[in-house]
């Protein structure tokens, strides 16, 4: 159902705040987070340069910025999952489990697609 709440400058501030609170707590409390973070500041960069034409440049800087999204809600997962079910449970590690493996399919590409496009170039 469509809320008729209007949405302003002040609620977009408020959206945006929220979003960086999120990105800071995932930071803070998420080693894997960190990692791709410090990677996504080396790979962005260097598949802007390296990347020939905007296509080649969109595949090499989205796909980690997907597993940085990916990784957020995997640790979103992985916060409620704790909260609701903090003794283990099956499905609760399943759940885990399948975020996971999201993010590894999201890795997967990234080097798939790095590969696919720079390897002819060099090798």
């Amino acid at each position: 159902m469509a809320s008729n709440v209007p949405r302003g400058p002040r609620q977009v501030f408020s959206a945006f705040q929220w979003s960086m609170k999120g990105l800071r707590a995932c930071f803070h409390y998420e080693a894997s987070f960190r990692l791709e973070v410090y990677l996504a500041v080396i790979v962005v960069p260097l598949g802007l340069w390296l990347g020939q034409g905007a296509l080649e440049k969109i595949v090499l800087i989205t796909f980690p910025i997907l597993v940085l999204s990916a990784e957020l809600l995997n640790s979103a997962i992985e916060a409620v999952v704790d909260k609701v079910s903090p003794e283990f449970h099956e499905l609760a590690g399943r759940a885990k489990d399948m975020g996971s493996a999201a993010v590894f399919l999201l890795l997967l590409m990234v080097g798939v697609s790095w590969a696919l496009i720079l390897w002819p170039r060099f090798f």
